[in-house]
């Protein structure tokens, strides 16, 4: 099928998320049920020195993992949606936003100590995964953590006519195979299992991942 507007899977998450941005947010607070993310937030912050760069892809709306990221490290946050930055930079005015497509914006090389992407990796388009991840690796410094959330079921790219309010888009792997796009990339995969959260009264599995980004080799 030809992309247009309707279709093009960017323009759907980006508008979606406009629209419902404080509409998410009550949702995230209030009715998802079984948060695996409490965890994985706590790991970095055990694991990662204080006041380390941490880059934040798909920030949302400055909700509670932002905030605690936030007080802790100097963070960037990166989201397609501008009316989630907007709040984002109302909640969390210690940190930076930035109004961007996670697979085009650009940072230097070993930019940051740490990367996170929570419940975001999901709505990139289908196929655009592999590439990216290739750039977090190169903007993580070396012994760099890139801790995140991916898909545990393949899915070529689903539209739902309406969600919390607004079409949305998703797509993603298998288990397996996103395993295999972290390691291509050059990270080590440090831990990696599933978690089922309630959405909605359904339940959404995802792949929880902690990857590294090998130190330098002395002298090389």
């Amino acid at each position: 099928m030809r992309q247009t507007e309707r279709t093009d899977p960017r323009r759907i998450v980006a508008e979606g998320y406009d629209r419902i941005a404080e509409r998410y947010a009550e949702w995230v607070a209030n009715e998802v049920i079984g948060e695996v993310a409490p965890p994985y937030v706590a790991f970095l912050i055990d694991n990662v020195p204080e006041h380390s760069r941490v880059l934040d892809l798909g920030c949302g709306g400055g909700g509670p993992t932002t905030r605690q990221l936030a007080e802790r490290f100097e963070v960037t946050g990166v989201d397609i949606s501008a009316r989630q930055i907007d709040l984002s930079r109302k909640e969390v005015p210690g940190a930076k936003f930035l109004q961007a497509d996670m697979t085009d914006v650009e940072f230097g090389a070993s930019s940051f100590d740490a990367v996170t992407a929570f419940y975001s990796l999901t709505l990139l388009p289908f196929g655009e995964l592999p590439n990216l991840v290739e750039r977090i690796c190169l903007w993580l410094r070396p012994g760099g953590l890139f801790v995140a959330s991916l898909s545990s079921s393949p899915d070529e790219g689903t539209v739902v006519p309406d969600w919390l309010g607004a079409p949305m888009y998703s797509s993603g792997y298998s288990a397996a195979e996103n395993w295999l796009i972290v390691e291509r990339s050059g990270l080590q995969v440090v831990a990696a299992e599933e978690g089922t959260i309630q959405q909605n009264g359904e339940p959404a599995t995802f792949l929880w991942m902690v990857a590294r980004k090998p130190s330098e080799v002395p002298g090389a």
